[in-house]
C-alpha cells in the first residue's frame, strides 16, 4: 500500500493548484485524474477571464501550463478512477485503480459535468445531433444550423464560438432575463448568426439518423412550433462529479460538497475545492483560489494532526 502525506481528487484547475500548493509545503502528494489534466478548460474554447491573459487564452493552452507547472515538484501522478475512499483509524483510504491508497489529508476536486435538459430525444441522440460541448463537436456543424438551450455564462460564450462555424443558430432561454455576464449578452445580441428565443423551451428533438428540428413552447402565449435544425447544444448548468464520497460527507441538495471557507468538510482530514464544492460561482479562477486554500488547510491539518511524522 503506497502512503502519502495527501492525495489530491481531481486534475482540473483546483486539483493541479492544490497538488503545487501542498508540493511547495515539502509534504508528499498524490495527483489522481483518470483523464488528461485540465477538467472543463480543455473543453473551453478561449478563456477570456483569467487575469494575465487580457487576450484571452485557449482552454487547452491554459490545462497545458498548469500541468506542466507540476513537472518541477516531486507529484505522484495516477491516472485511474477513485472507487471508493473509507477512513480507517484517523487515516483515509483510497481505492483507486484496483490498489488502495493512504492519507492523512484528502482533497475532492473532482469537479461537476453540464446536466442535461431530460427532455425526449436528449438522451436518443447524444452523439448524433445533441452535445454539450461545443468545442468538442462544434466543428461537425460547420455550415449548418444549431440550438443552444441555456441562459448562463456557458450558454453564451458556447453560442459565440458556435457563431464563427455555423451558419444560423438559435439561442433558447426559458426566461426573458440571461443570467450570463452583459458583456457576453450584448456580443450574442448583435451577431448576425444568432438569433435569441427568450422565454422560450424546447419541448422535444425529433431526427432519424441524426438530428432534425426540435419542439418549441413559448412559456408565456404556450404556441409551440417545429424548428428544423442540424444540431442540439444543451448548457443547463452542472451537477456535481463522483459517486465514490465516504459516508458521513454532508452535502446540498444538488449533491455539491459542503465546505467551509478553509475547504473543511463534515469529515476531518477530508476537503473539498473548485466546482465540486457548494458554491454560487465556478470559475477558473475561484478554482485557483479553492486549490490553494485547501492545500493550506490541509497542510495545517498534517502537521497539528501528526507532528511525529
Amino acid at each position: 500500500m503506497k502512503c502519502f502525506d495527501a492525495v489530491v481528487i481531481g486534475g482540473g484547475p483546483a486539483g493541479i493548484t492544490a497538488a503545487l500548493y501542498l508540493a511547495r509545503s515539502d509534504v508528499s502528494v498524490a495527483l489522481v485524474e483518470k483523464l488528461s489534466p485540465g477538467g472543463q478548460m480543455l473543453m473551453t474554447h478561449l478563456i477570456e477571464n483569467y487575469p494575465g491573459f487580457p487576450d484571452g487564452i485557449e482552454g487547452w493552452k491554459l490545462s497545458d501550463a498548469m500541468a506542466a507547472h507540476l513537472g518541477h515538484y516531486a507529484i505522484d501522478r495516477i491516472n485511474d478512477e477513485v472507487t471508493a475512499i473509507e477512513s480507517v483509524g484517523g487515516l483515509h483510504r483510497v481505492h483507486v485503480g484496483g490498489e488502495i491508497v493512504e492519507a492523512k489529508a484528502v482533497i475532492l476536486c473532482t469537479g461537476a459535468r453540464y446536466k442535461r435538459v431530460g427532455i425526449p430525444g436528449e438522451k436518443e441522440f447524444v452523439g448524433r445531433g445533441v452535445s454539450y460541448c461545443a468545442l468538442c463537436d462544434g466543428n461537425f456543424f460547420r455550415d449548418q444550423t444549431v440550438a443552444v438551450i441555456g441562459g448562463g455564462n456557458s450558454a453564451l460564450e458556447e453560442s459565440l464560438y458556435l457563431a464563427r462555424l455555423v451558419k444560423k443558430l438559435y439561442l433558447i432561454h426559458r426566461r426573458d432575463d440571461f443570467r450570463g455576464q452583459k458583456c457576453y449578452q450584448n456580443r450574442c445580441a448583435t451577431n448576425s448568426v444568432i438569433e435569441i428565443l427568450r422565454s422560450t423551451v424546447v419541448c422535444s428533438i425529433s431526427g432519424n439518423d441524426g438530428v432534425t428540428g426540435i419542439e418549441v413552447r413559448d412559456v408565456k402565449s404556450g404556441d409551440c412550433h417545429t424548428i428544423p435544425v442540424d444540431g442540439v447544444f444543451v448548457f443547463v448548468g452542472f451537477e456535481p462529479q463522483g459517486d465514490f464520497y465516504p459516508r458521513g460527507l454532508t452535502r446540498d441538495d444538488q449533491g455539491f460538497i459542503l465546505a467551509d471557507a478553509e475547504m473543511r468538510t463534515s469529515i476531518e482530514g477530508i476537503f473539498a475545492a473548485g466546482d465540486i464544492r457548494s458554491k454560487s460561482c465556478r470559475q477558473v479562477a475561484t478554482a485557483v483560489g479553492d486549490g490553494a486554500v485547501a492545500a493550506h488547510a490541509a497542510y495545517t491539518y498534517i502537521s497539528s494532526r501528526f507532528p511525529q511524522d
